[in-house]
């Protein structure tokens, strides 16, 4: 089998579109969390009495004419934590149903409108929010809708398109995309917020999502088989490296599929992951301003700084699996667990150490920064464990285990609004010490369940052996 080189190939330019689209997803995902701390008024999110233990002022703010053209709401706390919550009620119905209509229809139409739908409800988000809290949550779950498809339609596209020896390299690139989108939007919404106005910030995004939607409808397809411009090399290369993995049975063998353990194994490391991953991506912002007082602008940059060391860490991650995998034969189960436990522990110990050091601000960012930066390890770790024990249902199996990591993200953010309501530092300890015994739990889960094995009930012959 002799591999096909990576540059230009079709396999590549489908990793590098999807981490665009992966990048705009999350652009739109996160730039709520930036625009709200301008869409707020200043005095309904924070008592002003509440100066006990909170750090002080910072001295370097740059005097700069800030627009104050948007539009103000008088949101309280806990109407803000439904607000940034409401995207997930959207996302946590279209997980199973995306993975299930990309093993039919394929992948490239429901990831690509997904990103459109997600486009054009930003659009409308100025819009919304003047017309009051109820339509803005709507607005957003519609925009969950949209994104809880696309997921399990990249999977579910990947199990025909990736070489199983290729899979932590193509599946990285196309998921750090999302990564890079972080990195990119919190700095870019908060100049946005602070020179134009905050509406430009939905605006701006929006657009570039229709834009993107354009070229991933004349440049992708489903499968090899259907590509326009592949090499023929290319084409029987990826073919032949699938051809033993892969089922041909139309029917679903769900309940084989839900009474597997390994398939639990990466539930619960999911779910433990992203638990920590939403609890800082929303409110990171509001810890920046609240406890250690950085202003918008400054703000922007730190709370990139961490999704950008992750990013980073996915890219360099993936390489370094598929290398052990490959080069030095270890096996695929032993990669993919000791990744997840680097991905896991690791980020659980820098977060209690972040709660510990007061107004130190380096060491506060530092340690946030290292804490996101190797959960980006979990990625070749449990991320893409569905494609190892049943590539032809890897979608709908991403679709189970995302379902389930949702619940963090709608849950996650309330309860830490419920319990820093006068924000004080011992109250985000709390959230601090919640994520992180949350993360230990799943990494120990994972290392003792899952496997790197295609699983009998995922391949064609399954139904012969049993009679």
């Amino acid at each position: 089998l002799v591999s096909v080189p990576a540059c230009c190939s079709a396999r590549y330019n489908l990793a590098l579109l999807a981490c665009f689209g992966f990048f705009l997803l999350y652009a739109l995902r996160v730039n709520l969390s930036v625009a709200l701390v301008d869409m707020v008024e200043p005095n309904t999110s924070l008592a002003k009495n509440v100066t006990t233990n909170v750090c002080p002022e910072h001295s370097s703010t740059i005097n700069v004419p800030r627009n104050t053209t948007g539009e103000k709401y008088s949101w309280d706390a806990d109407t803000q934590g439904w607000i940034l919550g409401s995207f997930f009620y959207g996302y946590i119905i279209t997980q199973i149903p995306g993975g299930y209509l990309a093993s039919k229809i394929g992948g490239k139409l429901l990831l690509g409108f997904g990103i459109f739908g997600t486009s054009v409800f930003t659009l409308l988000t100025p819009l919304a929010a003047n017309l009051g809290v109820g339509y803005l949550i709507a607005v957003r779950a519609l925009e969950g809708l949209g994104e809880g498809v696309t997921f399990p339609a990249m999977h579910s596209m990947w199990s025909s398109w990736a070489p199983p020896l290729e899979r932590s390299k193509l599946l990285s690139i196309s998921y750090a995309g999302a990564q890079l989108g972080t990195v990119v939007s919190l700095p870019l919404s908060g100049l946005i917020c602070y020179y134009m106005n905050w509406v430009y910030v939905f605006y701006i995004f929006g657009a570039l999502g229709v834009l993107w939607w354009f070229f991933w409808m004349c440049l992708v397809s489903d499968t090899p088989e259907t590509h326009r411009s592949i090499s023929h090399a290319e084409r029987e290369y990826i073919l032949s490296s699938l051809k033993d993995q892969l089922s041909t049975q139309k029917s679903v063998p769900w309940r084989p599929m839900l009474g597997s353990l390994p398939l639990w194994a990466i539930v619960v490391a999911h779910f433990s992951y992203n638990w920590t991953f939403y609890t800082l991506l929303t409110l990171l912002p509001t810890y920046m301003k609240e406890i250690l007082r950085f202003d918008a602008q400054e703000n922007g940059f730190l709370s990139a700084l961490p999704y950008f060391g992750c990013w980073l860490c996915i890219i360099l991650s993936g390489q370094i699996a598929d290398y052990l995998r490959e080069k030095q034969s270890f096996s695929t189960v032993c990669v993919r667990k000791c990744f997840t436990l680097i991905g896991m522990i690791g980020p659980a110990v820098f977060l209690v150490a972040a709660g510990f050091i007061g107004c130190n601000y380096a060491l506060a960012v530092a340690f946030v920064t290292i804490s996101t930066t190797l959960g980006g390890f979990c990625t070749s770790g449990y991320s893409i464990n569905h494609l190892d024990i049943a590539p032809s249902y890897a979608g709908i199996l991403l679709g189970i285990t995302n379902s389930f990591a949702t619940i963090p993200g709608m849950v996650g953010p309330v309860i830490a609004k419920n319990l820093t309501h006068n924000n004080t530092v011992g109250e985000w300890q709390m959230v601090f010490y919640i994520a992180a015994s949350i993360n230990l739990f799943g990494a120990i889960f994972f290392a003792l369940f899952a496997s790197g094995e295609v699983q009998d009930w995922a391949v064609s012959g399954y139904h012969l052996h049993r009679n």
